[in-house]
């Protein structure tokens, strides 16, 4: 098992395509405010991070699309952390139209990176720590 929470979004109509459907170049953001959020609930600033030298980029993203979101859908991204991060951290993702619809599953791998020499360093100590008090075994 692993730590998960849930994020809704509105899709905003500049999110769609001539269609009416989410364009898919609006997933990435839709993960990235679910594991801002996610991370806040474990008592982690983002902001603070970086603040503090620690970035995260995004090494690598994959989604799979199963059915179509719309404009002005509520949308639930259920965010999940998938193992103890060392000097990367993953993501999975379920995304949700109102009527519990399965839309879109994702993974992310991200890699905790010092700000100034841009090389990856393992996840910051007290991360880790909230982490651990936080993940089902």
């Amino acid at each position: 098992m692993s730590i998960t929470s849930e994020t809704v979004l509105k899709v905003r109509y500049s999110e769609t395509d001539q269609m009416g459907v989410v364009h898919h170049g609006n997933y990435a953001q839709y993960l990235e405010l679910a594991r801002i959020d996610w991370l806040s609930r474990l008592g982690v600033s983002y902001k603070s991070m970086e603040e503090n030298g620690v970035m995260l980029p995004v090494f690598t993203l994959d989604l799979k699309f199963k059915k179509s979101a719309f404009f002005d859908d509520e949308l639930t991204v259920k965010t999940s952390l998938r193992k103890i991060p060392t000097v990367t951290i993953v993501f999975d993702f379920e995304i949700f139209n109102s009527n519990r619809e399965l839309l879109t599953t994702a993974s992310t791998t991200l890699v905790f990176v010092n700000s100034k020499t841009r090389k990856p360093i393992p996840c910051p100590s007290h991360v880790l720590e909230k982490i651990k008090k936080s993940f089902i075994t």
